[in-house]
């Protein structure tokens, strides 16, 4: 299995507009990320977590021909924007795209996506499949495993998600011990660190190596990072942690 980073920023992406800080001058390639989504691909099936305004760049940036599921932690502009761009693969496929959220989540894009459930659809609109799941999901595309992880970004629940060994939980802020449970001897965690101070909504950088430390997979990669986290090269991280970086492909 192997999964790409397409995206690692927050919902500003970095650099941001109009910003005139370090981070958002460097030069350095790993300080440069758009907004935060995962491209998960088995044998010859593939599927992302979330959609987000960058959607459309990203699949470019990484060749994605073929496209089997979306999986959206919730439905925060920067997570799910994206989701008109899934009608290539909905012309080139033939078919309309599984799209995996919350219900809640989906009452939400029925307004948001008015357009797209509408009785009589403007021709060459996104069409998609809609499979409603919850932090007790657990489910199969095609050969790839995906376990759903009840999350907190603040008040709201959202979802994270294990692949076998893997799991990936953006914008949290709190996980409950019972799902914790869910997050037990992993290969790879990637989590959301998004910067040195406090939050109310998103773990900072402190409080992801305490959570870390608790549930000690064996490495870790930090991602949802701002630009007030300073330049990738200067962050000092203890052995096992690195900061993600936008095109970062982990193999399994």
């Amino acid at each position: 299995m192997k999964i790409t980073l397409l995206g690692t920023g927050t919902s500003q992406g970095v650099p941001v507009i109009g910003c005139n800080c370090e981070v958002c001058r460097s030069t350095d390639p790993k300080d440069s990320r758009l907004r935060v989504s995962i491209l998960v691909e088995h044998r010859e099936d593939a599927l992302v977590v979330d959609v987000g305004p960058d959607f459309r760049q990203q699949m470019l940036r990484a060749g994605v021909k073929k496209l089997d599921a979306v999986l959206l932690t919730h439905e925060h502009n920067d997570h799910i924007v994206g989701l008109d761009d899934i009608r290539p693969f909905n012309f080139r496929q033939l078919t309309d795209m599984p799209i995996y959220c919350m219900s809640r989540v989906l009452d939400d894009l029925k307004i948001r996506f008015a357009y797209t459930f509408a009785e009589s659809r403007y021709p060459g609109v996104p069409r998609f499949d809609w499979k409603v799941i919850d932090s007790s999901s657990a489910f199969k595309i095609g050969h790839i495993s995906v376990e759903c992880i009840g999350l907190k970004h603040g008040s709201l629940d959202i979802l994270g998600f294990r692949f076998g060994d893997l799991a990936y939980c953006t914008d949290v802020k709190t996980v409950t011990n019972e799902q914790k449970k869910k997050l037990h001897n992993l290969k790879v965690l990637i989590i959301g660190a998004l910067h040195h101070d406090a939050h109310h909504a998103h773990m900072n950088l402190h409080e992801a190596l305490e959570f870390i430390e608790e549930i000690k997979p064996a490495r870790t990669y930090l991602t949802h990072i701002s630009h007030h986290m300073g330049k990738a090269s200067a962050v000092k991280l203890p052995a096992g942690v690195e900061m993600a970086w936008d095109g970062l492909c982990i193999e399994l």
